[in-house]
C-alpha cells in the first residue's frame, strides 16, 4: 500500500463486532483511519468509532448500509472518499454464516449467503477500484478454509466462500499492477454466538487442529495488517490462518 506520509484510509465491512471490529482496532492502532461499515450493529460501531476519534480526532467514520442492496454500494465508497479524501484499503469482512440442509435450500438462503459472501464483495470492490488505483491500495477478502474444503451441512456457505476465493484471484488479475488483492482464510477463530457448534463438535475441531487450540480475532487482524502494510510483492494469494487445520483436512 502506497501510503506516503498520509494516514491511509481503510473501509472495513461488518466492522462493528467480532473479527471485523478487531481488524479495525488493529489497523487504527498502527495508524490507519478507518471507515466502519455496519448493517444492524450501529450502536457498537458508533462506540468503537468514538473511542478511535477520542484517541485521534477525525480518524473514524461509521457507515450503515445493507450490502445486499447493490445500488447502495457506490454511495458507500463515495461517502468514505468524500469524508477522508482518499481510500487506500478495503476489507470485505461482512458475512452471513448458517447451515443449509440439501433439499431445503431456498432462494432466501441463496440471496443471503451468496449476496453477503460473494456478490457484495464484488460490487464493493468494483466501486472502490478507481480510488484504490489512485492510491496504490489493496483489497483483503475474508475467505474461509472451507472455500476449498467444504464444511458438512454448509454447502451453500462453502460454495459462496469458494466463489470469493476465485474472485480474489480474478480481481488480483484485473486490478494489477496498481491494486493488490489477497484473501485471509480463517479456521476456528471465534465460534458463532448463536450456538451453531455444540461443545463436543468444537472439541473435535480443536483436536483436528495442529496447534491444538482455537485462534483469536487478533490472529486475523495481524494478517490483514501484514497484507496491507508489509507485503508489497504479494497479490492473488489466500493465507490460511487456521492453526494448521487445513493442512490435513
Amino acid at each position: 500500500m502506497n501510503t506516503h506520509s498520509i494516514a491511509p484510509v481503510v473501509l472495513v465491512t461488518g466492522g462493528a463486532r467480532r473479527v471485523g471490529a478487531e481488524i479495525a482496532r488493529h489497523l487504527h492502532a498502527i495508524g490507519a483511519r478507518v471507515a466502519l461499515h455496519c448493517r444492524s450493529s450501529a450502536a457498537d460501531a458508533e462506540a468503537l468509532a468514538a473511542g478511535f476519534n477520542a484517541e485521534r480526532p477525525g480518524s473514524a467514520l461509521v457507515l450503515q448500509a445493507d450490502l445486499l442492496d447493490t445500488t447502495a454500494l457506490p454511495g458507500l465508497v463515495s461517502t468514505v472518499v468524500d469524508h477522508f479524501g482518499r481510500l487506500d484499503g478495503l476489507v470485505n469482512n461482512a458475512s452471513s454464516f448458517f447451515p443449509t440442509a440439501l433439499g431445503e435450500i431456498d432462494e432466501a438462503a441463496w440471496f443471503d449467503l451468496i449476496g453477503s459472501n460473494l456478490k457484495a464483495p464484488l460490487f464493493l470492490s468494483q466501486a472502490a477500484a478507481p480510488h484504490l488505483k489512485a492510491s496504490g491500495g489493496a483489497i483483503i477478502n475474508i475467505v474461509d478454509i472451507h472455500a476449498e474444503r467444504p464444511l458438512k451441512g454448509y454447502p451453500l456457505y462453502s460454495a459462496a466462500k469458494a466463489g470469493l476465493l476465485g474472485l480474489t484471484r480474478a480481481l488480483a488479475l484485473e486490478l494489477a499492477p496498481q491494486v493488490r488483492v489477497n484473501g485471509v482464510a480463517p479456521g476456528a477463530i471465534e465460534w458463532p454466538d448463536d450456538g451453531q457448534f455444540p461443545s463436543a463438535e468444537r472439541e473435535a475441531i480443536v483436536r483436528h487442529t495442529l496447534l491444538g487450540r482455537t485462534g483469536a480475532p487478533s490472529d486475523i487482524a495481524r494478517t490483514v495488517a501484514f497484507l496491507f502494510f508489509d507485503a508489497p510483492y504479494i497479490t492473488g494469494q489466500i493465507i490460511a490462518v487456521d492453526g494448521g487445520r487445513s493442512a490435513h483436512l
